[in-house]
């Protein structure tokens, strides 16, 4: 989850880890052990005189990942247009996008490890999106925290990226996700001006709530370790969905 909520009980609560520079002091924790961070900023070279060449304009981010918000890893990875199961360019020719995730490694209690997107400061996910024109924040949610039925197969989409936020629910749609307005939902939409995912050059980004059910539907085998590995339909339709809303975006902006 995101903003105004913590997903599961926590031994810790919110004010002892308001940012993600007070976990990564916390002398207890161990990266590599208890957490992990990876990102990918793509290179960028222009020596041409008379041609422009086109730049990254947007960030794919996951600031729950791992076994925080199950899920959102591997679809930060495809979504920036890349298997999550190594890496290698899916689909080949691209796009590919900037992306950053913060990730949690524990067999249990990852809730711990919980940092609201507000309280995002990792030096990484903040030049990443203040450098792009979009980003977009990848969370997963309880179908209670967004106010649906039990067993709901939903994402809701937010964030102040208004446009793009239209985008990513008609591409969604077209394909028979269930995806709503988080506008419905206070807690859940992402329109904090401080959320990681509106740290942008405009100011503005988008945000996907998926609900537990959903996330689950995307992997054959749905633990940290193995849902790399087993990916189902529904996770590459989601995601391709989403890549095309992304390139919709980017068409209707010029290259800074």
């Amino acid at each position: 989850m995101s903003d105004k909520a913590a997903s599961g009980s926590q031994r810790f609560s919110v004010a002892e880890y308001p940012t993600n520079s007070a976990l990564y002091a916390d002398s207890s924790l161990t990266e590599g052990v208890d957490y992990a961070r990876r990102f990918r900023r793509h290179p960028g070279f222009d020596d041409d005189l008379v041609a422009r060449h086109a730049i990254p304009l947007t960030t794919i981010l996951a600031p729950h990942g791992g076994g925080i918000e199950g899920g959102t890893s591997e679809l930060c990875l495809a979504i920036a247009g890349y298997h999550p199961a190594d890496l290698q360019p899916t689909p080949a020719d691209g796009p590919f996008h900037d992306y950053w995730m913060f990730e949690g490694l524990r067999a249990t209690g990852n809730a711990e490890l919980h940092v609201t997107s507000t309280g995002c400061d990792d030096h990484v996910a903040r030049a990443l999106a203040a450098g792009s024109l979009n980003a977009l924040g990848l969370h997963g949610c309880t179908t209670a925290q967004a106010e649906l039925p039990d067993g709901t197969q939903a994402v809701l989409v937010g964030g102040l990226g208004t446009a793009l936020k239209e985008l990513i629910i008609l591409r969604l749609t077209e394909t028979g996700v269930r995806a709503l307005d988080a506008d419905t939902v206070p807690d859940l939409n992402g329109d904090e001006p401080t959320n990681i995912a509106n740290r942008t050059l405009l100011g503005a980004g988008a945000q996907l709530e998926l609900t537990t059910p959903l996330r689950r539907a995307m992997f054959r085998i749905n633990t940290r370790e193995d849902r790399k590995n087993t990916t189902l339909p529904i996770f590459w339709t989601f995601s391709t969905a989403v890549r095309l809303a992304i390139a919709d975006m980017e068409a209707t902006q010029p290259i800074p």
